[in-house]
């Protein structure tokens, strides 16, 4: 994790960050209008976007969509929830390149995201579920847990809504930018010296397979929670009550905990 700090001390980094952040904010913004849950989320297109901004730029990618989400935020669903939000979609960018990098499941000197083989496509698919789900887990958590919105509703939304977009668009959209930012040289790998990129090894691997089990765990013993305790999951749910209890939020957050932990492993 220490590249998500250490990035800071680049100008290349610092200005990525400022280039995603206002490329999201500016995907969001138009699409506020198509409201899901007022003031919670809406119809987000730009979900695509943190899982390709973060396997083409690294920890700048994840930063610059927490920050312009936040932005977006501004333009109608700006609150308390906003603090989860941040969180959430600096994750759609983080879990990603993490899980990339550290699963295992591609051979180290084959690790650009250029979706060449099979291979890599599956890891690109198993990235963007990881991600979304991950920041489905941290919003509908908070919110839940401030007796906002019932976590079953929401946490299925947001993951519906980031999976579909990533792998309809995202993939596309990786296809047509990896060769203009590879030419460019601004990968973050490339940007980065090689002292301060992280190792793979076994301790990161074992942190990859932790944040996957984390986030399943989390996320699918949070619905099974939250059902048993009354709420409902799609549209529905929202009206339906049930948010606050006490055993979603324990489940749920020591998901969110796991997630933590193994962030520092990688």
């Amino acid at each position: 994790m220490k590249e998500v700090f250490g990035m800071w001390k680049h100008t290349k980094m610092v200005v990525l960050v400022a280039l995603c952040a206002g490329l999201y904010a500016a995907v969001l913004i138009p699409f506020k209008g198509f409201v899901i849950i007022p003031g919670i989320t809406e119809f987000r297109p730009a979900g695509a976007l943190p899982m390709v901004l973060g396997l083409l730029f690294g920890p700048a990618g994840a930063w610059g969509s927490a920050i312009g989400n936040l932005i977006g935020d501004f333009f109608g669903t700006l609150g308390v929830g906003s603090i989860f939000g941040f969180i959430g979609n600096f994750m759609l960018g983080y879990v990603p390149y993490k899980l990339w990098n550290n699963l295992g499941l591609l051979k180290d000197d084959d690790k650009e995201p250029n979706l060449k083989s099979g291979r890599k496509m599956f890891v690109y698919v198993v990235g963007a579920i990881g991600g979304a789900m991950a920041c489905a887990l941290i919003i509908a958590w908070g919110l839940d847990v401030l007796n906002m919105v019932p976590f079953a509703a929401l946490a299925t939304i947001i993951t519906l809504n980031n999976t579909i977009s990533r792998i309809v668009l995202g993939i596309p959209l990786l296809i047509v930018l990896y060769p203009r930012i590879k030419k460019w040289d601004l990968l973050w790998t490339d940007i980065m010296p090689e002292e301060e990129l992280p190792k793979s090894g076994k301790l990161a691997r074992s942190g990859a397979v932790l944040m996957v089990l984390s986030i399943v765990v989390g996320l699918v013993g949070g619905l099974i929670f939250a059902l048993g305790a009354g709420q409902e999951a799609f549209a529905a749910g929202f009206g339906a009550g049930g948010a606050g209890a006490i055993s979603v939020g324990l489940v749920v957050g020591l998901g969110f905990l796991g997630i933590i932990i193994s962030g520092f492993m990688q």
